[in-house]
């Protein structure tokens, strides 16, 4: 008996480390991000882009990549500065954290993209909860106005892409993070009609965009004028019938949070059959970050996405708080920050300041592949925040309001 003790401390030590990754990951991210900032300034001059005001990735020769608030991935950098004030309690995160989400609030009234979510929610969103600033809050029902008015009633969804003209009416699995924007505004104006599209939108999903085995296609087109599904794809996957890891990941976190907005049973019982496929499947690595695609006929030797392992990571600490399997859930995610605390963080200093590495964007594009990226950064703080909150025992998810 005495021989197996060692293993045994041994194994509650990783345990117990595993649960408090955040105590030394968030002061790394701190020193990573006061990197960044002083390096943006140059690479704003550099750019050839015009408008460009926040991070989003590197280049192929390691330069780093800034963007205009219209891109998609713009709000995730000052959402990780609001993480950071919320982690420290430090003026000066909250300061720039204010300037950089400055930048993003005219996404607003951007009417072409369901991106608005992303844009808005992840940095004014964040900039609110912490701050109950009122000027946040009229942006945040704004921008629902703006989302809402990509919303066809027979399709039943609110429309993804305007670039696709072979498309007439395209919706992605992404677009169900966009749905939290709704909810809250719901809260913060007493205006239901938002609620009613994001439950609307996510039933429909459901119904359409999930396979037997409950893993997601990543697009699906519908005709506009009668709701028929047209066509379904994979777009930034491996081939239309595959598991692409990103994809996955927005589902297993659009339906968690569908199932906080409404407490209905079935979002819940499609978040955990999510869930299962995720992390029953044969092809996901010991270290449970995901390969790009989990249907890669090249696994082991493709690369890994650190961003999707982050995204599933926030989504499971979640998860564990509304399910049977919270155990077991907390536990995955556990190990999942610790893979990414151990093996994928950027060398002290070095990166322009990115947090994590071995990130893939849009590999069938032959974009972003093994690089850093923004919103792999967010969903690993957010991570570590939810992570932080469990092991003190705090509730999860603060009460819009």
């Amino acid at each position: 008996m005495n021989k197996l003790l060692p293993l045994a401390l041994s194994l509650l030590s990783t345990v117990a480390y595993a649960q408090s990754d955040y105590k030394k990951a968030m002061p790394f991210a701190e020193k990573q991000t006061d990197v960044m900032l002083k390096e943006i300034p140059e690479a704003k001059t550099k750019s050839t882009k015009p408008n460009v005001v926040v991070p989003r990735t590197l280049d192929a020769k390691g330069n780093l990549v800034m963007i205009p608030s219209k891109d998609w991935v713009s709000g995730f950098f000052p959402g990780e500065l609001w993480y950071l004030y919320e982690y420290t309690k430090n003026q000066k995160w909250a300061d720039v954290a204010n300037q950089y989400t400055t930048y993003i609030e005219p996404e607003q009234f951007d009417k072409g993209t369901h991106d608005v979510g992303f844009k808005v929610y992840c940095s004014v969103g964040n900039g609110y909860r912490l701050t109950h600033d009122a000027r946040y809050k009229d942006i945040i029902i704004q921008a629902a106005k703006t989302l809402s008015t990509r919303f066809n009633p027979k399709v039943g969804c609110i429309k993804s892409w305007d670039h696709r003209k072979d498309w007439p009416y395209p919706v992605i699995i992404d677009n169900m993070m966009n749905l939290e924007l709704l909810f809250a505004a719901t809260t913060l104006s007493g205006d239901s009609s938002f609620y009613k599209i994001a439950v609307t939108h996510a039933n429909t999903t459901m119904k359409n965009h999930f396979r037997p085995d409950y893993s997601s296609y990543h697009v699906v087109d519908y005709d506009p004028e009668t709701g028929a599904v047209l066509h379904k794809a994979t777009h930034q996957g491996y081939a239309d019938s595959s598991a692409w890891a990103r994809g996955q990941g927005w589902g297993l976190y659009g339906y968690t949070l569908c199932y906080r907005e409404t407490k209905n049973p079935i979002y819940l019982k499609q978040a955990e059959a999510i869930a299962k496929f995720i992390f029953t499947n044969p092809n996901l690595p010991k270290d449970k970050v995901a390969y790009w695609d989990f249907n890669d006929p090249g696994i082991p030797n493709v690369p890994r996405d650190a961003s999707a392992a982050a995204l599933m990571a926030s989504a499971l600490y979640e998860l564990s708080t509304y399910s049977k399997n919270g155990k077991e859930y907390r536990k995955t995610a556990d190990q999942i920050v610790a893979s990414l605390t151990k093996s994928y963080q950027a060398k002290p200093g070095e990166s322009h300041g990115f947090i994590l590495l071995h990130s893939t964007g849009h590999k069938p594009a032959n974009s972003e592949i093994d690089v850093p990226i923004s919103y792999a950064d967010y969903y690993y703080l957010e991570a570590l925040l939810r992570q932080q909150r469990l092991a003190q025992g705090k509730k999860l998810i603060d009460d819009v309001k």
